[in-house]
């Protein structure tokens, strides 16, 4: 793909993932019957065989509850008061799993995510839970690995969880696509993702996003785009959905579509991101850089600028005035273009804006102010040094200051991108060696 000059094309849009959300604790308290009737509901099918409940103590089910119901209400320090003494010295093992697990969860909550692993998985090894708590926090291990980026781990737990378990979800599939694609296993990321969104009509909307990254490193662009373009229609207020929209288009070089989108949201009024002006506007300068006349998209792209700048959404920062200036240039506006390349002079960390604004100056035989900028911009820094001093050598001769231009060319000599046409000059300028 050509480059527009000056103009540093826009990476894609980043899109947002979010990691599945802390699990709540899971309680079996003993002989509830609403808890056997979920069980059954739940597990009916499940390989495993039900273990037989140990927990005969009042006072250690009385302790159990009460310290779990503290680790639900956020009172960590009752919680382990409570919790502690069952996961040590219980008399029911049943009692010691359920104590490990609020304490995983109160080290989750902490940030401790490799002692939570750590807690949960001894609350399960220990194997006396019944079914329905032992499945449900089997698959709480799964997330805790998701959330500790342990990702393979974190599908191999989900997919034990479904064999012994015998139940399928919508979620679990979703982790397992969350995961994979952690592991850069795109084609596997797609496989799961599709699974989880064919088993609900209310898929979250970070699955969408997973699975349009997927489809995207895989190669899969048309597919990417297609889902992105779906989610917009079906949120069209929401930012998110439209960034994530616009970045697949262009991964997919679908820049025309990508155009239009943005310009039916810029339409609606809801346009309100300074990115999202930025992008509209680069988008429309890498799609002139691919036509016979770019100058009708570079107005696009100055216009977009204006109108965000004009609304307070588009900051006046070094970046944007500085695309702005390339804009105007490549429609053919030298004035706006000049004007924009001063206002991002002082803000700049090299010269290439006052470069750029010295070169059209020179067009248009202002010398003496080209001179000015091309002098500054050599000062700060220009990436084609030799260049620059070519330009001010003619800068030079246009005051009539053959020693200056000299002086300048013998600077231009010495770059090896100028070298050959300088030494020309000089050795025609009787100057030469």
């Amino acid at each position: 793909m050509k480059h527009v000059p000056f103009l540093k094309l826009l990476s894609g849009t980043a899109l947002a993932f979010a990691l599945i959300s802390s699990p709540a604790i899971a309680r079996d308290r003993h002989g509830d019957q609403a808890s056997k009737d979920t069980k059954q509901a739940l597990y009916p099918n499940a390989t495993r065989e039900e273990p037989k409940l140990d927990l005969k103590s009042e006072k250690e089910q009385k302790t159990l509850n009460d310290g779990l119901e503290a680790v639900n209400a956020g009172d960590k320090a009752k919680a382990m008061q409570l919790l502690q003494p069952l996961a040590q010295d219980a008399d029911s093992k049943y009692a010691k799993s359920l104590a490990l697990q609020g304490i995983a969860n109160l080290k989750y909550n902490d940030g401790d995510l490799k002692g939570a692993i750590t807690s949960l998985k001894q609350a399960l090894d220990i194997g006396v839970l019944p079914n329905e708590t032992f499945f449900q926090l089997e698959y709480e291990l799964a997330q805790f690995y998701l959330a500790d980026e342990q990702y393979q781990q974190s599908i191999d737990t989900v997919e034990k969880w479904r064999t012994e378990g015998k139940r399928e979800t919508a979620e679990s599939y979703a982790l397992e696509g969350n995961a994979y694609y952690r592991l850069e296993k795109y084609p596997e990321a797609v496989t799961a993702m599709k699974k989880a969104m064919s088993m609900t009509d209310k898929p979250e909307s970070s699955w969408n996003q997973i699975l349009m990254a997927a489809y995207s490193e895989s190669g899969q662009a048309d597919q990417a785009a297609q889902l992105a373009q779906q989610q917009l229609a079906a949120n069209p207020n929401d930012a998110t959905a439209m960034n994530n929209a616009v970045a697949v288009l262009m991964q997919a070089q679908k820049y025309p579509e990508a155009i239009d989108l943005m310009e039916k949201v810029r339409a609606s009024g809801n346009l309100k991101d300074e990115k999202q002006y930025v992008n509209l506007a680069k988008l429309y300068l890498i799609t002139g850089q691919n036509s016979d006349d770019p100058k009708p998209s570079a107005k696009k792209a100055e216009a977009a600028l204006e109108d965000g700048m004009a609304k307070g959404v588009v900051s006046s920062s070094y970046d944007n005035q500085k695309l702005l200036g390339d804009a105007a240039y490549i429609a053919g506006d030298e004035s706006k273009a000049i004007a924009a390349y001063k206002k991002a002079i002082p803000m700049a960390n090299d010269g290439e804006a006052a470069l750029r604004a010295g070169q059209l100056l020179l067009g248009q035989q202002k010398y003496s102010d080209a001179r000015t900028l091309i002098k500054q911009a050599i000062d700060k820094g220009v990436q084609h040094k030799g260049t620059a001093y070519m330009m001010l050598a003619e800068a030079e001769r246009g005051l009539k200051n053959k020693p200056g231009a000299i002086t300048a060319m013998k600077q231009a000599a010495q770059d090896p991108e100028t070298a050959a046409k300088a030494k020309a000059w000089l050795k025609q300028a009787g100057a030469g060696k």
